[in-house]
């Protein structure tokens, strides 16, 4: 009879998520992700195949992560396109002072790693367009709702609010002022703008 695991798989893959944020992928060594999950590398082995396993359960777990914030925002709000602005604002305001990066976890992991960890680096890929996914249908129910332009690829708009969220969030880093909220509201009135 195997024995089953003696941690809390979820509650280790939460901390290792956040020590590969804030570290990334090549600066966290097997010393770092022993010390933050509190597993001796023969568990880490057992558990997960190696450090990859890790890194990869890592990033699925911060899709998620990303993509249950929009559900979330969505249940709340009282139209697709407010749940939209609601979690954009969060990610990006919120991330300043509450994550372990000011940058995007999938994004820190697709500008970082190389050819050399092309397995990784697919997979990451993947799951950040899991994420734009999950936009592209708050903007196609938003385009039903009338609220955005049903003109408008949502396709195209979400790639759009993607790539505005991953520069709004290095954005703020770099600049302790920034005005955030008036760029957030811009954002959205290039998105809502009727088709000429």
């Amino acid at each position: 009879m195997s024995k089953s695991p003696k941690f809390d798989r979820e509650q280790v893959v939460a901390k290792a998520t956040n020590l590969y944020w804030e570290r990334g992928y090549h600066a966290t060594s097997m010393r770092n992700l022993q010390d933050a999950i509190d597993m001796r590398p023969g568990s880490i082995y057992a558990a997960f195949g190696s450090k990859d396993g890790v890194f990869r359960e890592s990033l699925e777990h911060y899709a998620e992560q990303s993509i249950g914030r929009f559900r979330a925002q969505r249940a709340a709000a009282s139209s697709p396109l407010q749940a939209l602005k609601n979690t954009v604002r969060q990610v990006v305001i919120q991330s300043k002072t509450d994550a372990p990066s000011s940058m995007c976890m999938l994004v820190k992991t697709v500008a970082e790693l190389t050819d050399n960890e092309a397995e990784l680096l697919e997979f990451a890929k993947a799951k950040l367009k899991s994420v734009e996914d999950a936009i592209a249908e708050l903007i196609k129910e938003a385009q039903q709702a009338g609220e955005i332009s049903a003109e408008k690829n949502a396709e195209h708009l979400a790639r759009f609010v993607q790539v505005q969220i991953a520069g709004l969030r290095i954005y703020a880093k770099a600049n302790d002022d920034a005005p955030l909220e008036q760029m957030i509201s811009e954002m959205f009135e290039s998105i809502t703008a009727t088709v000429q």
